[in-house]
């Protein structure tokens, strides 16, 4: 994916003049260069982050400079808008491996959940591994179904990854696990129009003795 970005001169509190303008402030670093500051068009980078998602190897078509391959390394949203507020890139070289965290995919469903009644816990969202920029996966799925009985889980040496990927995880740690649910009474004294009644007129006696103490 291409994506047409400029430099930007605007820093510091200035920037919310661009966001106006619908661009979005962002950062290129990497292989020890100075960082670039650049201005990126907000609808075409939501449009890529949709399509291919965070993890994907986008060219920047830098104006007046060359291409980079980059790996969206980090992205601000405003809380109040939920629009993308700022965007850090990290330059990578597609003939070296890099270090990062891809997001976990849970699908189908646990029986130990929808036929005995057990409530499934993830231990992880995402998991570290290294690979080349180009066999990086957008995600790694990972199959509730195999979760028959209450007291199983799935661990990291349990789920399968593409042939180039090196995981950074101990093989022995759980992603997902059923748990037995726990089973709490709580008693619950029923409100009746009495008791309302009876703690309306305290109240009142309460405020009318008050008045009189003022008095």
């Amino acid at each position: 994916m291409e994506l047409q970005v400029k430099k930007r001169e605007i820093l510091g509190k200035k920037v919310k003049n661009l966001r106006k303008e619908n661009l979005i402030p962002a950062e290129l670093y990497g292989h020890g260069r100075e960082n670039i500051h650049l201005s990126v068009p907000s609808k075409e980078f939501s449009k890529i982050l949709k399509e291919v998602g965070e993890n994907a190897i986008l060219k920047l078509k830098l104006e007046g400079d060359k291409d980079f391959n980059v790996l969206i390394n980090d992205f601000q949203k405003n809380s109040l808008t939920d629009k993308i507020s700022h965007i850090d890139f990290q330059e990578v070289k597609m003939d070296e491996k890099i270090t990062t965290s891809i997001p976990l995919e849970f699908i189908g469903e646990a029986p130990a959940v929808k036929e005995k009644g057990g409530i499934l816990v993830k231990a992880m969202q995402e998991i570290e591994l290294t690979a080349f920029p180009a066999d990086l996966p957008r995600s790694i799925k990972i199959d509730l179904a195999k979760i028959i009985n209450i007291g199983e889980s799935i661990y990291v040496k349990d789920i399968d990854i593409p042939e180039k990927v090196e995981l950074l995880v101990d093989s022995k740690t759980v992603i997902a696990t059923v748990t037995e649910m726990e089973k709490e009474e709580i008693e619950k004294t029923p409100i009746t129009v009495e008791k309302v009644k009876v703690e309306g007129e305290e109240k009142k006696e309460k405020e009318e003795d008050n008045k009189n103490e003022e008095k």
